[in-house]
């Protein structure tokens, strides 16, 4: 698995500019089974994307067709990990409290 953090390098207008773009790209990889949660960091300095169990190459094939790379306001660090321990129900926890907790 693969926790990718997001930076900024642009300012929030630009980053905003492409919002659409980039959650229609992370539509997409949902729909197409490779993300399984993401959201913005806090403070907005940029996202965090976690993925399904991929090979490397799909990450970054996948990533390099982030509207936020293509046009230079972010950029990513792929930090691969082997999820060893979950909680129990972790979907439907997911699920249930939506950033909830």
């Amino acid at each position: 698995m693969f926790l990718l953090l997001s930076r900024y390098l642009k300012p929030l207008e630009e980053v905003d500019r492409v919002l659409a773009e980039h959650r229609a790209f992370l539509d997409r990889y949902y729909d197409a089974g490779l993300f399984v949660v993401s959201g913005s960091r806090e403070p907005r300095t940029g996202g965090v994307i976690v993925t399904t169990d991929a090979p490397r190459e799909a990450v970054e094939r996948a990533l390099a067709e982030d509207p936020f790379v293509r046009e230079g306001v972010s950029q990513y660090e792929i930090i691969e990990f082997n999820a060893s321990k979950r909680a129990q129900g972790f979907l439907a926890a997911l699920a249930a409290n939506s950033g909830d907790v």
